[in-house]
């Protein structure tokens, strides 16, 4: 897949995850990236009870996730490209985003590998 088409993929499985009701509870959100293997990705949408800037262990306070539909790509890049597309989606998302009011309204929006660091894109209001 080329970037573009991965992009375009991602913010409509992103307006189709934030189309219902979240729990009350849900104080940020991370979007979860896996490296599957032989050129495959995925990411998940996490909501968290928590969100702490300089602590990453925040995205562990899940109260929300949507495992059962993960958004799933394939392309042969490295995992700083992956995260840097990703990254740069959400915040095209949170610019003109059709939910993109519902991601701002939380304490914070990060992205990051399950094994790694978060990057943060966004703080209340951003």
């Amino acid at each position: 897949m080329e970037k573009q088409e991965i992009k375009e993929g991602f913010l409509s499985w992103l307006d189709s995850s934030l189309e219902q009701e979240f729990p009350t509870e849900m104080a940020a959100v991370n979007f979860n990236l896996y490296d599957d293997g032989d050129d495959q990705w995925s990411s998940e949408l996490v909501g968290t009870s928590s969100f702490d800037e300089n602590d990453d262990d925040w995205a562990c306070d899940e109260v929300y996730s949507n495992r059962d539909h993960l958004y799933v790509f394939d392309c042969a890049m490295e995992w700083e490209d992956v995260l840097n597309l990703i990254c740069d989606s959400v915040k095209e998302y949170l610019e003109n985003g059709r939910h993109a009011d519902t991601l701002k309204g939380l304490q914070g929006v990060g992205v990051g590998f399950v094994d790694g660091d978060i990057t943060v894109v966004c703080k209340r209001g951003c």
